[in-house]
């Protein structure tokens, strides 16, 4: 279903539901394997590259391939976007005895990454477009990682197909 592959995309991004919901096909650039989230669904508002893995870049390809609607992920209305619940309501389904949310992947993501020991805390909280605390180290440092982000998210993409394997 497309809200099962809307769920996918969230876990490889580690991107936020309200994010993921309004994906348009031009923020997708393959020759870059880049995703170019907008400023306006950011949370602070400001534009965020998130870099594909080549397993986000064939489920993107597969549901590009199967539809031709403005949004990846669409609604029951296929001009409007996924709702806000469907990837919980899912979830819930899915798992009814787990008390799980979305946006619990995001930390899961975190905690995996940080944990491996592979990459810097900064690129990790870059990855997942957290808002550096420190107001001088903010406005000094605008670095985006990308090198590492994406070497990284290929990391995670691979964890978690090993996980899926482990799980079979």
């Amino acid at each position: 279903t497309i809200g099962s592959k809307a769920l996918q995309y969230t876990i490889l991004t580690a991107a936020r539901t309200s994010e993921v919901r309004y994906v348009k096909r031009d923020e997708i650039d393959f020759k870059k394997m880049l995703w170019n989230v907008p400023a306006e669904r950011m949370k602070a508002r400001k534009p965020h590259k998130v870099p594909l893995s080549h397993q986000t870049a064939e489920l993107i390809d597969r549901i590009m391939a199967a539809h031709n609607y403005p949004f990846l992920f669409h609604g029951l209305n296929p001009e409007k976007p996924l709702s806000n619940m469907a990837m919980l309501s899912l979830l819930k389904k899915q798992y009814k005895d787990v008390d799980t949310t979305v946006h619990g992947f995001r930390s899961t993501a975190s905690t995996v990454l940080n944990e491996s020991r592979k990459w810097h805390p900064d690129v990790i909280e870059r990855q997942l477009a957290h808002v550096e605390g420190n107001k001088v180290r903010a406005a000094y440092n605008h670095a985006e990682y990308l090198d590492e982000r994406r070497e990284m998210m290929q990391w995670w993409a691979d964890k978690l197909d090993e996980f899926k394997e482990c799980s079979t």
